[in-house]
């Protein structure tokens, strides 16, 4: 039995503030650019004003990627590109600066934190302050087995409540989402289909490498055999976490719901933080309201969770790696959204009219009409 109650966090989140909102739009209508003729930009300002509670909305100074990291038992079955257990790669790439986010955040002077939750390798050869928060050596088979004890998953959970407390506490105004993970896109394929009420061919996509159809077919076959496995518990989400997500999801739920709490704005990357975001939405509904999609991954599953959040992703590249480089490439235009709305000049009032003086004009009308009678 769990000890941690989640609908705690319904209490906690606040939506962004309404009042706040509409003194940014009124601010907007008064600048020099026409409403509207931003685009979305618009939206993005209002939106940052909100959640800031400022007018006119502070530039984004302190972003920084959080990238949760595991390996998954599922990835045994040949449904990712790469081999099982090998999750502790992509990680190292990060820290090595060799990855795509490693590049691009180096290009944005943007830092990357990884933690790790479940990588399948020796602790010793990681860095401590990424492996502090592991909870175990890789999450189980889910598709014949839990993923997690109950007690694993509240231990995942709290890891990433603590990540976001720490991320707010030293001044981080925003967040880019990610994971780095091998089977990880099945995991959540399983949670967003059990949430969506759809069947496995409908959620299960190809991953971040491309894989071929005998691989999709293996892979849809474990999403389907999860989801008998998830069914059952969906009515709690720290058990359905244990049963069909893993650590590192179970420790981006609960980051995703404290970032809300700390009313700390996140970027989402691709279908696995779209994952643990709808089903930290089941958990409080104001929580998708501090969330942007950065971009669309082509992922079936992501495009089914955000459609149920009603998140319109930012961009649309054909991005697929994952990792948080989709996501990060939307920053830019966030922080273009926050300095247009920040530094464009309003208009100057316009100067009331100067009634003409016609009193000279009624007094001729006057003496004429006089002069008639």
């Amino acid at each position: 039995m769990s000890s941690l109650n989640l609908d705690d966090f319904t209490d906690l989140i606040e939506r962004p503030d309404g009042g706040v909102r509409r003194d940014a739009e009124a601010r907007r209508e008064r600048q020099i650019v026409p409403p509207g003729a931003l685009g979305r930009l618009d939206d993005l300002g209002e939106w940052l004003a909100a959640a800031q509670s400022a007018v006119p909305v502070r530039p984004i100074g302190r972003a920084r990627v959080v990238l949760f990291a595991g390996d998954h038992g599922v990835a045994e079955l040949g449904v990712s590109a790469r081999p099982a257990g090998t999750a502790d790669q992509l990680v190292r790439g990060v820290l090595d600066g060799s990855s795509p986010v490693a590049v691009l955040a180096r290009r944005l002077d943007v830092p990357v934190r990884v933690v790790d939750l479940a990588l399948d390798c020796d602790p010793g050869s990681l860095p401590e302050d990424v492996v502090r928060h592991r909870v175990r050596r890789g999450s189980g088979r889910i598709d014949i087995e839990d993923a997690l004890t109950l007690q694993e998953a509240e231990a995942a959970f709290r890891a990433g409540v603590a990540v976001a407390d720490e991320e707010a506490d030293s001044g981080t105004d925003l967040v880019v989402l990610g994971d780095l993970s091998v089977g990880g896109t099945t995991a959540a394929a399983v949670l967003v289909a059990a949430l969506c009420g759809t069947d496995a061919s409908v959620v299960t996509g190809r991953g971040g490498r491309a894989i071929d159809d005998l691989a999709w077919m293996r892979k849809c076959a474990a999403v389907r055999d999860a989801l008998r496995r998830a069914r059952p518990v969906l009515g709690e989400q720290l058990q359905l976490l244990a049963t069909v997500g893993g650590a590192d999801l179970a420790a981006m739920t609960g980051f995703l719901l404290q970032s809300a709490v700390r009313k700390m704005p996140v970027i989402l990357d691709g279908v696995v933080s779209a994952a643990c975001a709808l089903v930290a939405q089941r958990v409080a509904f104001r929580a998708p309201d501090w969330w942007l999609a950065g971009q669309s991954s082509g992922e079936p599953a992501q495009a089914k969770a955000l459609d149920r959040m009603a998140i319109e992703p930012l961009l649309d590249h054909g991005v697929r790696i994952g990792e948080g480089a989709g996501a990060l490439l939307a920053l830019p235009l966030v922080q273009a959204a926050a300095a247009l709305a920040a530094e464009l000049p309003e208009r100057e009032p316009a100067e009331p009219e100067k009634k003409a003086d016609d009193s000279g004009a009624e007094e001729k009308n006057l003496a004429e009409e006089y002069d008639a009678t």
